[in-house]
């Protein structure tokens, strides 16, 4: 049972370092009005572990925080994902492209507010969901399927995710 526990912390820590990562190098349109977070392809790995969804709201927390973001987009911000990782995870049975929606949606309702309310964007809310939305869309679901299937053609997601 200990090793189980270690290496769900593992995951989980690796998860996160990956997800501040990709978010730190590709900071130029990670952050901001519009925006891609490449990090956000990674929120599909609750289709194979529930290990994952810790680990994605801790990576989003950090690298919010390393990224500079006010406190309530840290907050927020990582609540987003953290709904749309579990959402993932309830919805994995029915494919990727499913499963990919909740942190699609997560994101282009709760960012938006984020960009008004935390940093005085004034922007139309409607636009910003349409623009979080589009990067929603590429972040999650066109680069999330792409490693879902990169990983699951590859049979790695059962030597990685074995718990």
């Amino acid at each position: 049972m200990k090793n189980k526990s270690v290496l769900f912390l593992t995951q989980a820590a690796m998860t996160a370092a990956i997800y501040v990562v990709l978010t730190i190098v590709f900071s130029a349109i990670s952050f901001g009005d519009v925006q891609l977070r490449i990090a956000e392809m990674l929120t599909i790995l609750p289709m194979f572990t529930p290990v994952a969804i810790p680990g994605l709201f801790l990576g989003c927390l950090i690298a919010n925080i390393l990224g500079g973001a006010v406190l309530a987009d840290i907050l927020f911000g990582s609540l987003a994902t953290l709904i749309g990782a579990y959402g993932t995870w309830k919805l994995r049975t029915k494919g990727p492209f499913i499963a990919c929606l909740p942190p699609i949606l997560a994101n282009t309702v709760i960012v938006p507010f984020v960009l008004r309310y935390a940093y005085g964007t004034n922007l139309p809310i409607p636009l910003m969901m349409l623009t979080v939305g589009i990067g929603e869309i590429l972040g999650c679901g066109v680069l999330g399927c792409g490693l879902y299937y990169a990983l699951t053609k590859a049979n790695l997601h059962k030597k990685v995710f074995s718990v």
